[in-house]
């Protein structure tokens, strides 16, 4: 039962239960936040990600940390690592991979390419051709790829951080609705608070402090997690306001359309991670508001330009406008 303060979005942040799994998790924001400072929440949207099987979307400008993010995740969850520099050229087969004859056995052997990692940097996806980006965005649907008639697993986890620069439009090819929605979240990092950035004046090289990290959770812990979340408990008086935000978007007139099935499940997969990751089995409205912006942000747009209609400001109307308590 929700208590009666939550008619409206709460100003609290979800409980957390100190547990096993809560300190793993705590132990991994702290190891990625050696190199990514002031960012603890963004951290934990990126974990929470990952931990639901989902894909990461990072729109920010250059220089903000999107790479250092990447590799302090690998590093930190103990993940094999790929970075995939998106550009005009690229083709399907440079990230997939493709069959070469071997003239001393006279048959073609299979040469991966660097989509056959746990953790794949997609840097500057908006840089290559629609073709491209379909090959990779169809791996992070199937979780396998097809390559001359031969279908090939991909490895678990598999998680794919994709970037874009969202100021530099020139010369790129904007990623359509539909592929869009295949990312569970899209985050910005956004400028470091004060304190961070002076402590970063104080630091050396970004190498060096991706070097410092140590590793605190295995491949196992990360498919484990993964598992335990689908279990977490969702009760139908949270399930009956989830389904009062998803119908928010469908019958309004400033929602140029509604959330789709795929954006609804979204939301449930990663608010049952949410709460697990706080040490809790069931999820509280306060666990969907607070990943709400990540997952549904990217996925709605505004009828009209006027009044300065955002995905965020449409996300504010969400959590301001649909009551926890019917």
């Amino acid at each position: 039962m929700f208590s009666l303060n939550l008619n409206k979005q709460s100003s609290t942040q979800p409980h957390v239960v100190e547990n096993e799994l809560s300190r793993q998790v705590q132990a991994a924001v702290d190891e990625v936040g050696k190199a990514l400072l002031g960012k603890d929440h963004q951290i934990r949207l990126a974990l929470c990600c990952l931990f639901s099987g989902g894909h990461l979307l990072i729109e920010d400008l250059p220089g903000m940390g999107k790479t250092t993010l990447s590799y302090a995740l690998a590093k930190t969850l103990g993940l094999d690592f790929n970075r995939i520099q998106f550009t005009s050229d690229l083709l399907p087969a440079d990230i997939l991979g493709i069959s070469v004859f071997d003239q001393n056995t006279s048959k073609f052997s299979f040469h991966p390419g660097p989509i056959f990692s746990q953790l794949v940097l997609a840097d500057e996806i908006n840089r290559t051709t629609p073709k491209t980006q379909s090959a990779l965005l169809e791996a992070m649907e199937e979780r396998q790829v097809t390559v001359e008639g031969e279908t090939r697993s991909l490895p678990e986890p598999f998680f794919v951080i994709a970037t874009q620069n969202p100021s530099t439009l020139a010369g790129t090819y904007p990623l359509p609705e539909s592929q869009l929605d295949r990312f569970l979240m899209r985050l910005r990092l956004g400028y470091p608070d004060h304190q961070a950035e002076r402590e970063l004046l104080k630091m050396s090289t970004e190498t060096d402090r991706v070097a410092g990290i140590e590793q605190c959770l295995s491949t196992e812990d990360v498919v484990a997690i993964r598992r335990e979340s689908a279990e977490v408990n969702a009760s139908d008086a949270l399930l009956d306001y989830v389904q009062r935000l998803i119908d928010f978007t469908r019958g309004r007139d400033e929602f140029h359309f509604g959330l789709s099935p795929r954006g609804s499940i979204s939301v449930m997969r990663a608010a049952k991670t949410w709460a697990l990751m706080c040490g809790r089995n069931h999820v509280v409205p306060e666990d969907v508001q607070t990943i709400l912006p990540a997952v549904v942000e990217h996925r709605l747009r505004a009828s009209t330009d006027e009044d300065g209609h955002t995905g965020a400001s449409l996300v504010q109307r969400l959590l301001n406008e649909v009551d926890v308590i019917s």
